[in-house]
């Protein structure tokens, strides 16, 4: 292994497991149990074990380096992937193979890592004297703190009935994680919404993080329907069922509504412009909000009794698995081409952000 790649290795590359994990999620609940969310599965597992051994090395033998990313305005975001990587390869742990101590493990670990990245970044972010200007600092990438928010709370809200002795302190407390991401969701979309209509705006600048504009709360909207379908074990989620089915729709509903925008802006960046693009692991950003939108639609349609939204679902599980199939063959010739010594495909005009 390179120690070039190691060096310069960014966390964000974990939107690998997290896009594989969401997807092989939703197939899971599409299609029951069968080979292909179990095989996903252990890919995703493998390549998750690679990806972590790059990036503990990167710490043990780079500190300076990671700590300069964790100051960055561009990539300190991105260490939020690898804490939601950690929760969704637990939620397949849980739903696909049935392994809740291995879940649970990998829930205890994401949550100091949530809690020490959420804290290091954004406080460093606030009292950093080098700041870039708005329109080139932010990107839909910062909402993957809210990704990560909501895969700890969804993994902790389906752990929680398998410790009677720990239930309601568990899922108080994943209810509470819920609301706060649902909370620093609104703060960070009001200042991309604001960048989206009063700065310039150009076809390079619409890179695949912002559509984890919609990714955001699709798992919000899934770690809602889980609080949901919880709701009978807690006193207190039984109080606040109401309130829990009208801001899970509420997150469904936002997440819809991004969806004609971001497609339509897609289009006028390929095909109005013709601003092309070669495979960068950013497209990942764009394959983890289809299978999460899959995924949280399905289980809004059982939790909320609305059986005319599986008939969504089903058509966007095959969308979703499109997707997965062409990024990851872009990324299995990326890499050949890297292996062979052939210079990268040059991705087109460069946008502000390197996340």
């Amino acid at each position: 292994m390179r120690s070039g790649a190691i060096q310069e290795f960014r966390p964000a590359y974990f939107s690998v497991v997290m896009a594989t994990g969401i997807v092989a999620v939703a197939s899971q609940l599409e299609f029951g149990v069968s080979w292909l969310p179990r095989a996903l599965t252990v890919l995703n597992a493998a390549i998750f074990v690679v990806l972590a051994v790059m990036i503990v090395t990167r710490t043990v033998r780079y500190p300076r380096e990671l700590i300069r990313d964790l100051n960055h305005f561009d990539r300190g975001p991105g260490f939020f992937a690898f804490v939601a990587a950690v929760a969704i390869l637990g939620s397949q742990m849980l739903e696909v193979f049935r392994l809740p101590n291995l879940a649970t493990g990998l829930w205890l670990i994401a949550l100091p890592l949530w809690a020490g990245f959420m804290y290091a970044v954004f406080i460093e972010f606030t009292i950093n004297e080098h700041k870039p200007r708005f329109e080139e600092g932010m990107n839909g990438g910062w909402l993957i703190s809210v990704v990560a928010t909501q895969g700890i709370a969804d993994l902790g809200a389906r752990l929680a009935s398998r410790y009677p002795g720990y239930q309601s302190v568990m899922l108080f407390f994943t209810l509470a994680l819920w609301l706060a991401g649902g909370m620093l969701y609104l703060w960070l979309i009001s200042l991309i919404f604001y960048r989206f209509t009063f700065f310039r705006f150009r076809p390079q600048d619409f890179i695949p993080p912002f559509w984890i504009n919609m990714g955001a709360m699709a798992v919000s909207t899934l770690a809602g329907t889980t609080l949901v379908a919880q709701a009978s074990n807690s006193d207190l989620l039984v109080t606040l069922l109401p309130f829990l089915r009208g801001f899970t729709m509420f997150f469904w509903a936002t997440a819809s509504w991004w969806i004609p925008m971001l497609a339509i802006l897609a289009y006028w960046q390929h095909v109005v412009k013709k601003l092309g693009r070669a495979y960068t692991f950013l497209f990942w950003d764009v394959v983890f909000p289809i299978g999460m939108y899959t995924a949280c639609s399905h289980q809004l349609a059982q939790a909320m009794n609305l059986p005319f939204l599986l008939r969504l679902s089903r058509v966007l599980i095959y969308i979703a698995l499109l997707a997965w199939a062409l990024t990851f063959a872009g990324m299995l010739r990326s890499g050949w081409r890297i292996l062979r010594g052939f210079p990268a495909r040059s991705p087109g005009p460069r946008p502000h952000s390197s996340f």
